[in-house]
Formats: C-alpha cells, structure tokens, sequence
C-alpha cells in the first residue's frame, strides 16, 4: 500500500513532466507506426521513454526494503550496451554485412562527396561552442550532423553520457526526416539547369578479390589516419568481409537479420530509457534539437556546395544534387536525389552515382567521428 501511495504522490509532484515525457514518447511511437519513420528504432525509443517515466523509476533502479538502490534491467543496459559501446558497434557489423561497396568501387572519386558532407559537423561545433556548451558537448552534438545514429552514441558515450537521449533522439529523428528536409535545400543551392545534368554510369565489374580487400584496405587507412575510429570502421569492414567472402553466407544472413534485431531493440528501448524527465526536459534539449537540424542542414549543403565546386575546373559535370547524398542516411538519400532528378527530367538516372555518394558518406561519417574523438582531447590539452 506504500509504494502505491508513493507513486501516487510521485505523480502528483510532477505530473506536467511525466504527461509531457508521455507525450513526447507516444508522438515517437505515432510517428514509427503511422508516418513509418524509422520504426525500428523510434518505436522502442518512443516506449522506452514512457517506461522510464513511470513514477518512482522502478524501471532504472530499484530501491530495496533497507533503502539499499540496485540497478534495474534498463540501467543494467544502458551501462552493459551503450557505456562500454558494445551496441553501437555491433550495430556496425549489421550495417557492414548489408553495404554493397560495388558502386563506390566502380566510380571512386564520389568518395570526396562522402568527405565533403560531414562539413556540417564541424561548423556545428564551432556553433555550439559559441552557445556555450563545453567542447565535448560541441563535439557530441555537431555528429548529429553525420546522419549516423551509432556513430552519435559512440561520440556521446565518450564524451557526454548526459546529453546521450536527446542527441540520439534528434540524430535518428532527422535521418527520418530526410524526405522532408533535403529536396528545399538541394533546390535552394541549385538551378534547373544544374538539377538536369545528366551522369554517365559504366557498370564495370569489381573482381571478388578488390571486395575482400577494400574492407581490409580501409580499415588499415582508418586506422592510421583516425586511430579513434577503428573501433566502429573495423566493425563496420568486417561485417562488409562477412558479406564478400562468400564463405560465412550463415554469418553474415546471421549480422544482417538476428544480430541487426535483437541489438536495434535492445538499443532504442535503452536509449529511450534515458529520457528521464528530469534530464530530457531542460534549455539543452531545445538547444540541440535545433543545433541538430542545422547540422543535418549544413552537411547537405556542403556536399551540394562541394560538386557546384568542382563543376567549376571538371570537363564532365557533375549534378551538384549528387553531393547532398554523401551523407550518412543510407539508402534514403540516394532515394531522394533520384527522385528530384526525375522530377526535372523523368530519363535522368541519377540512381547508382547517388548510390556510390550514399556509401561513401557511411565511410566518412565514421571517420569523421573518429577524427572528433582524437581533436577535442588534443585540443583540450593545448588549451
């Protein structure tokens, strides 16, 4: 009868939080289940947000008959999966064993594209450092930018546990979002003239040798150039070698499906169960959810920005459209430039160069994480 009684009371000191949180989660969950947006992972985070803001938070920890706290079954994930990263790299080797590299290989210059979209995770630091956040909370928010859920934990997780729900919130919220917010900003930075150029696409075919050794290959150059980024680009590559070996086909049906599932719910419902109200609710949510959208904004713009540019010197033109597909959000923004294009001109096929752009920006994305997560101690320790 207590306990009913303090929950009762609970609720009653803080009913605006809990119905507000309620809210918040079930708009997640009507999103994932009307709008399809991202479901497999706004669904959990959407429930796990109403579960932890259950009165009394029995859910996250447990309070015993002595006063002793332990931790509950979501906490005992969240520390188990996202504290020690283990989620977000297994997330990886899914991701890994479903990327067909066979496009970026048959046309390799659109690998600067990839580089050139994470531009909008840097100048959002920069942002953010001028709201006054810390650096590392700079850091862990301008990766919303990369369009890359895991890649946002794994920052986050490093560098600002506190700021883990709403980052990812805004991270994998946004990558749903793409259909709506990308075409503004592609037509806004480009003409009708642009949008109509047509790419030539030569279908030469990739030998089962240079699929074996490109995840091998890129994972050595990762290593070297961003050490901190191995622990997801060497997840990532090897997943990728499950796939082309063709020798593991169980393990890599086995990545693919079951590990790809069970880590996606355990992962939405543990990151949902960090929207406590008492740590979602505050100026910083706001703060990133904003900073997060101009992110998103600034990375496409600099991979539109980036092919205008390189139309200046290059004697074959490249649809600047191209560019706004180096981000990470694969395969949903190839999708949406070879929709704009066939708007414009319906035998534009803009599909495969989209496509190699798309997973190209899977690669920086990561690096790009790992580059943050090797700057800002380096930088700390100068300052």
């Amino acid at each position: 009868m207590q306990n009913i009684l303090q929950g009762v009371f609970d609720f009653g000191a803080h009913w605006w939080q809990y119905s507000l949180m309620y809210l918040i989660g079930g708009l997640l969950i009507y999103l994932a289940i009307k709008k399809n947006y991202e479901p497999m992972l706004l669904l959990p985070i959407g429930f796990g947000a109403i579960l932890v803001n259950m009165p009394l938070r029995a859910i996250w920890e447990l309070v015993g008959a002595n006063g002793e706290i332990s931790n509950g079954v979501l906490k005992i994930f969240f520390e188990a999966g996202i504290i020690t990263e283990i989620f977000p790299a297994l997330i990886f080797v899914g991701i890994g064993s479903m990327i067909d590299f066979t496009p970026l290989l048959q046309n390799p210059r659109m690998i600067f594209f990839g580089a050139a979209a994470q531009f909008g995770i840097f100048l959002t630091i920069i942002v953010a450092l001028l709201f006054n956040f810390d650096i590392k909370e700079a850091a862990t928010i301008g990766m919303i930018g990369a369009a890359d859920g895991p890649t946002s934990i794994f920052v986050a997780s490093r560098f600002a546990s506190h700021l883990l729900a709403p980052v990812t919130v805004a991270a994998y919220s946004y990558m749903a979002l793409v259909p709506i917010i990308q075409p503004p900003i592609i037509k806004a930075l480009t003409t009708k003239k642009e949008r109509l150029i047509r790419m030539e696409y030569k279908e030469d075919k990739v030998s089962r040798p240079v699929l074996i050794v490109f995840p091998i290959l890129i994972t050595v150059i990762a290593g070297i150039i961003a050490p901190e980024s191995v622990p997801l680009v060497g997840f990532l590559m090897f997943g990728n070698l499950l796939r082309e070996c063709r020798v593991t086909e169980r393990l890599s049906k086995a990545a693919q499906n079951e590990l790809s599932n069970l880590v996606t719910l355990l992962l939405g419902i543990t990151i949902g169960a960090g929207m406590h109200h008492s740590a979602f609710l505050t100026s910083k949510t706001l703060a990133i959810t904003v900073m997060g959208l101009a992110a998103f904004i600034f990375d496409t713009a600099g991979g539109v920005l980036f092919a205008k540019l390189i139309n200046i010197f290059a004697k074959n033109k490249v649809n600047p459209m191209i560019g706004a597909a180096g981000i990470s959000a694969f395969p949903m923004s190839a999708r949406i430039v070879q929709r704009l294009a066939k708007e414009e001109d319906p035998f534009n096929f803009l599909l495969m160069p989209a496509v190699s752009a798309n997973v190209s920006g899977q690669i920086g994305s990561v690096i790009a994480g790992g580059m943050v997560l090797a700057l800002v101690p380096w930088l700390l320790s100068i300052v």
